[in-house]
């Protein structure tokens, strides 16, 4: 039987990247929060004065998610959907929003879940030794570069998206 590929209108395809862009890097947030939110409560059940420190690296595997639900805005805001009067996108157009929406969408979920993993080691190290948590964050942020570099394309190309 052969492939089928199924043809969805321009306004399908955009929406279609938007819940992408939103929907995977918020998973990979969610994954990724929970991931280093275990090993947190691990640490602060033995040392909960070092709450802050465990916080500050469980809370950056979360910015995926900002940048997906960014991503996701502009996209919605340039195709009129969110002011009610949205534009008429032919096919290909509406594949254009799509793509944009993907390099901040499969990055992100995949980002997040390795830094959630990232910060769950810098937790744990947190924990065995608290005065070189800033080493456990640096390292952990390093992951993050590569959600700003696809949060950055997905903006690059948004700006050459049709309005």
């Amino acid at each position: 039987m052969p492939f089928i590929f199924m043809s969805f209108d321009g306004l399908t395809w955009a929406l279609m990247g938007v819940a992408l862009a939103a929907g995977l890097a918020g998973i990979g947030s969610a994954m990724g929060v929970s991931i280093a939110g275990r090993a947190a409560t691990g640490v602060l059940s033995e040392k909960p004065d070092l709450f802050g420190k465990v916080l500050v690296l469980q809370a950056l595997s979360g910015t995926q998610g900002i940048y997906g639900f960014l991503v996701a805005v502009l996209l919605l805001v340039r195709m009129g959907w969110l002011t009610g009067s949205p534009i008429a996108l032919t096919e290909m157009q509406g594949q254009m929003y799509f793509a944009a929406a993907l390099p901040i969408a499969l990055v992100g979920l995949v980002s997040a879940i390795y830094q959630g993993k990232m910060a769950a080691s810098s937790i744990l190290m947190t924990g065995k030794r608290p005065e070189i948590s800033t080493r456990g964050i640096t390292m952990t942020a390093l992951v993050e570069t590569y959600a700003i570099l696809a949060l950055l394309v997905s903006i690059l190309m948004w700006t050459q998206l049709p309005a």
